[in-house]
């Protein structure tokens, strides 16, 4: 009882989570995703006492300065891009990636038309568009990388499928596609349609995931899972098996 207490006077979360790295976790939603934040908010807390890491959530985009970015060995932006950042908040997330800092970016966080350059490199594609919310297919590409290892082969899954334009970067490697055969692509991007991402970039690591529109995803411990491995692998660098003929 006498945890519990400190803890809710405190609303630190650090106490219970003390260990491996530290995340910093920004969102800064637009309309249609701003109710998701709540839950999953509560369900990353979770994952970090599971895990036994440090996490702390933000949505105040001061918080991008050198001095402060240089505790974290992961920043995770939720429903957050770039374009809520001015130019100096920028400067300091280059600094941490280049210092060999990991980037984690949620579904939202791809949605950069005309903004900072270097920073849908980072993300690694640009947002152009989706249909209405449906179920589909995805195949899971690479279950040697850490986000991956837990999935089946197929995984049935409904969300907001975004399309994006061509990578932005030659050193992405594709973790999940959808099959556009399984719902109604209207524009699409064909019969190879990623969905999920990583790259090391510019010195530093990222992570993408284009799923997560729905509060309810929040909740799919295989989707956090999903998530974890990104957090895991862009802080760390560590997690990717070497043996890609293994049998999953």
């Amino acid at each position: 009882m006498l945890w519990v207490c400190i803890f809710a006077l405190s609303g630190s979360f650090s106490l219970f989570s003390q260990g491996q790295f530290k995340a910093l976790v920004y969102t800064s939603p637009d309309y249609y995703h701003d109710v998701v934040i709540p839950t999953a908010i509560s369900e990353f807390k979770k994952m970090a006492a599971k895990h036994f890491f440090e996490m702390e959530w933000t949505q105040q985009a001061s918080r991008f300065n050198g001095d402060e970015l240089k505790d974290y060995a992961v920043i995770v932006f939720l429903h957050a891009n770039g374009g809520s950042l001015d130019n100096e908040q920028m400067k300091s997330l280059k600094q941490f990636v280049r210092q060999g800092g990991g980037f984690v970016g949620i579904h939202a966080t791809s949605v950069t038309q005309e903004q900072d350059e270097w920073f849908q490199k980072l993300v690694g594609r640009v947002f152009i568009g989706h249909p209405e919310k449906q179920t589909a297919v995805i195949n899971v590409i690479d279950k040697n990388f850490p986000a991956c290892m837990h999935l089946p082969d197929h995984w049935l899954w409904t969300d907001e499928w975004y399309d994006f334009g061509e990578a932005l970067t030659d050193s992405m490697h594709v973790l999940l596609t959808v099959d556009e055969s399984t719902y109604n692509a209207i524009n699409g991007m064909g019969d190879f349609h990623p969905v999920s991402w990583y790259q090391e970039y510019d010195g530093g690591r990222s992570f993408y995931t284009a799923m997560g529109h729905l509060e309810i995803h929040y909740s799919d411990a295989r989707f956090l899972d999903h998530i974890y491995g990104g957090i895991y692998w862009a802080a760390t660098g560590k997690g990717i098996l070497m043996n890609t003929s293994e049998d999953f």
